[in-house]
């Protein structure tokens, strides 16, 4: 499927085993050598079971050619600005990308700003700026109670340990400056 810039798209996210988890709405804004880029201007409205919210700032996604993880790169004005889901490799059908979330991220906090307004979450493992790999714990229990085939297990802790490393060196495209061009085409755009 062929799809121009501001074309509407949407994610949905599921568990293993088809468990229903994340749903938002946005547009794909084009790609580049680290893959398919997709916009959500702040106060998209993001949903699970159980929870939903609007996000406060703009945020670009970063689909790549291959790999394991989605990454959304979130402009100024939250607790992160680098979130990468762990994840089998994300497939479109249509308008509608697809992916299994595998419980890992890999998380660049914000740098910390005292001009920000907002609030660190309560459960804050990191300082300022510093990079860690989220739900460890969730991986281990999903493991079992899930049944992930050990290949899967296998993949998402390469991706998450290869993914840390990169972020934690600055590699582009998590090197702060490859997204900014699609967070500014996102705002032309609003």
């Amino acid at each position: 499927m062929t799809r121009a810039p501001g074309d509407p798209v949407r994610v949905e996210v599921t568990k293993w085993g088809d468990r229903p988890h994340w749903r938002f709405a946005g547009v794909w804004l084009g790609s580049d050598a680290y893959g398919e880029w997709l916009g959500f201007p702040a106060g998209t409205h993001n949903s699970r079971p159980g929870f939903a919210f609007d996000s406060e700032v703009d945020a670009v996604t970063l689909v790549p050619h291959e790999g394991h993880w989605l990454a959304t790169f979130h402009a100024s004005g939250i607790w992160c600005d680098l979130y990468i889901d762990v994840s089998t490799p994300a497939t479109w059908d249509g308008d509608v990308l697809r992916t299994v979330d595998l419980d890992l991220d890999v998380i660049r906090m914000a740098p910390e700003d005292p001009g920000l307004s907002f609030t660190a979450p309560q459960n804050q493992r990191a300082g300022w700026g510093e990079v860690f790999i989220d739900d460890e714990d969730e991986f281990l229990e999903h493991q079992v109670a899930y049944g992930y085939p050990p290949e899967v297990v296998a993949a998402a802790r390469a991706s998450a340990d290869g993914l840390h490393a990169a972020v934690v060196a600055g590699a582009a495209p998590y090197d702060k400056v490859a997204h900014l061009p699609w967070l500014a085409l996102l705002d032309q755009r609003a």
